[in-house]
């Protein structure tokens, strides 16, 4: 059996650090899709090209982008330096999802995952918004995570460390609707889960009810794993 768990989602759903504590429960590895389009778009950014989808992935290429084991256990590289913090910066925020709507980058960051994740002698758990239904179609356990805009909205502005008032929740709000819409219009692999994927709204769920949820699907799929009892 393939031993890949999709995990699926809009921005802000939590998927990512979800997917990192359910694969530390199950001890599989981490592959974080988002973070390998974001190193793309950083790459292109450092050598200005992203006015071309073939010169940005030859400057990918050129900068070696790839995941790599760490402590997560894989971590975005460039360059040969670990890039995990500048993925994150606001100028790659703004333009990740025009690269990541480029076909020929999605193929790309398709093949670098599903070749780090046949490496793996584990397994993994892989998050982003079309794992279940282009990357890895066969995953025995599929998860689309959702939640509502203002829930989503505040989590994010947890994780940037940011208040929560009307006006940056209003702002954010906003911001993660529009990449919602953005993804779920591309021509290629738009945001939607796949026909056989478990929806999980965590709207009123807590973080760790999230994750109990989905180790309950994964205990089921996989007996084999010794994860230990859930959580009630």
């Amino acid at each position: 059996m393939l031993r890949v768990i999709a995990i699926d989602g809009p921005a802000g759903s939590g998927k990512t650090t979800t997917a990192q504590s359910v694969a530390r429960a199950v001890g599989f590895a981490h592959l974080d899709s988002g973070a390998l389009y974001r190193a793309v778009t950083l790459a292109g950014l450092d050598a200005g090209t992203l006015d071309s989808v073939e010169a940005t992935l030859a400057a990918a290429e050129a900068a070696h982008v790839a995941l790599i084991p760490g402590d997560d256990p894989f971590r975005p590289q460039a360059s040969g330096v670990d890039v995990s913090e500048a993925v994150r910066s606001a100028r790659v925020t703004a333009q990740v999802a025009r690269v990541a709507a480029w076909p020929a980058v999605r193929e790309w960051v398709n093949r670098q995952l599903r070749a780090t994740a046949t490496a793996h002698p584990a397994g993994v758990v892989v998050d982003g918004r079309d794992i279940g239904t282009v990357v890895f179609p066969d995953a025995p356990l599929k998860v689309f995570l959702t939640a509502d805009p203002e829930v989503r909205a505040r989590r994010r502005l947890a994780q940037e460390g940011r208040a929560a008032d009307a006006g940056n929740l209003g702002q954010t709000a906003a911001q993660l609707g529009s990449r919602d819409a953005a993804d779920a219009r591309r021509a290629v692999a738009p945001l939607k889960p796949a026909p056989d994927a478990v929806v999980l709204d965590g709207t009123a769920l807590g973080f760790n009810e999230q994750v109990t949820e989905i180790l309950r699907l994964v205990r089921k799929m996989f007996p084999q794993l010794d994860i230990g009892p859930t959580q009630d």
